[in-house]
Parts: structure tokens; sequence; C-alpha cells
């Protein structure tokens, strides 16, 4: 896990730190089957969206949380792909693999005091 600061080129050094810390805790909430892991990373208003039957499909972050909950614990990374900061938003897409399935995820994260929170996640299974 972590970020290629190249692939962040217009992000300082601490907004990449705050930005990996959010996805760390993404990730590892699945490594440890635990959401309160992830809680923390995402905006209590956050929403998950993906397609699903070429429909679209948008959930409360909840519907994450509870797969977490749901699922054992299993091994997870992620690769940043591509990253825009515009000083307290920012726009990130990763490739993740958690288990065996791999997915495109973008982020979009908003700081909140001195931390970075996921406002929402959009993923693709690759």
């Amino acid at each position: 896990m972590g970020i290629d600061s190249t692939k962040c080129c217009n992000a300082t050094a601490d907004e990449i730190a705050g930005i990996r810390k959010a996805l760390d805790l993404y990730c590892e909430a699945s490594v440890k089957g635990d959401s309160k892991i992830a809680e923390s990373a995402f905006a209590p208003t956050a929403t998950m969206s993906f397609a699903e039957n070429c429909k679209l499909v948008s959930v409360p972050i909840k519907a994450l949380f509870d797969y977490y909950d749901q699922t054992s614990p299993q091994p997870a990374s992620y690769e940043i792909t591509s990253c825009n900061v515009a000083t307290d938003a920012a726009i990130v897409s990763i490739d993740s693999k958690f288990g065996e399935p791999r997915f495109a995820d973008m982020f979009t994260l908003v700081k909140d005091g001195d931390d970075w929170k996921i406002i929402s996640k959009i993923y693709h299974v690759k």
C-alpha cells in the first residue's frame, strides 16, 4: 500500500500523507474484517456507487461497512493510479485487490480539520 508521489504531482507531502492515511484505513478494515477501522476514513454521509446490470446503484457507505463485518478478514492492497488535489478537496483513483477480486476504485475526499475524509467511493470490478 502506498502512494507514488509522481501520481500526485500537484499535492504536498502533507496532503499525500493525509490521503494515504484514509486509504490505508479503507484497506486495513478489509485485512482485519472490522468496519470500525474504515469508519474513521469516511464522512458519515459518504456514499458508494457502482453499476449493476448496466444500472446505477448508489448506497450509503454503511453498505460497505456491513460487507466488512460480514466477511472474514482478507488480504487487501492498493496502488494509486491518479490523484488530483485542490487544497482541501481531492479526487483519487486506485487499483485495488481485496482477496482475489481486483477493482478500479475512485474516491472523492475533503479535508476535515487535519484529516482527509472520503465522501464518495465509486468502483468497478475488473
